[in-house]
């Protein structure tokens, strides 16, 4: 999937770019609940996911009362 083709926000997640978004459609993460399954370490392996998704889905996480899996953050 081209990044171009990819939506600049999906479901619930906060509004990240294009290359993460298309990282976490390829693992089929489309839900905060489903991104609080992972760990930040996890995340930040798929290639488009960075810090800074990484603190956009950690602030979007806990205004649910949800964090990364295995506490990590």
């Amino acid at each position: 999937m081209s990044t171009r083709d990819t939506p600049a926000q999906i479901g619930d997640l906060p509004p990240l770019g294009r290359p993460a978004n298309s990282a976490l459609l390829l693992a089929g993460i489309t839900t905060l609940a489903q991104v609080a399954e992972y760990s930040d370490r996890d995340l930040l392996t798929m290639h488009g996911v960075g810090p800074k998704a990484i603190r956009l889905l950690e602030a979007a996480l806990a205004e649910r009362g949800l964090r990364f899996a295995g506490g990590s953050s």
